[in-house]
């Protein structure tokens, strides 16, 4: 696997889990653990590979409707948290949009 998936993988797997903490009061729990085994599917299929842009820029859209609202989600309460919780990955994550 390449380092740039390998990369997004992990960002996802950290995001999924602290949501799953928060929320579920697990490290992951069964959706989450189906969430994250979607996303790991959806990453290592993604026609771009290493100039891969945000999913959210993205002119394919290869998540269904209902996984793509549970990432957002997971994205929206994990993302603001990643700053002081995983700062190195929430960098990378960050300047890896801007390449």
């Amino acid at each position: 696997m390449s380092r740039w998936k390998h990369l997004e993988i992990e960002t996802a797997r950290v995001m999924i889990e602290m949501f799953c903490r928060r929320f579920h009061h697990n490290k992951p729990c069964g959706d989450c653990n189906e969430l994250l085994e979607y996303v790991t599917l959806k990453i290592g299929q993604c026609p771009y590979a290493a100039n891969k842009p945000a999913c959210s820029d993205c002119r394919i859209h290869c998540y269904r409707k209902d996984m793509r609202s549970r990432i957002r989600e997971v994205m929206r309460y994990s993302g603001p948290r990643m700053i002081y919780r995983h700062p190195i990955l929430a960098l990378r994550h960050l300047l890896g949009r801007w390449q």
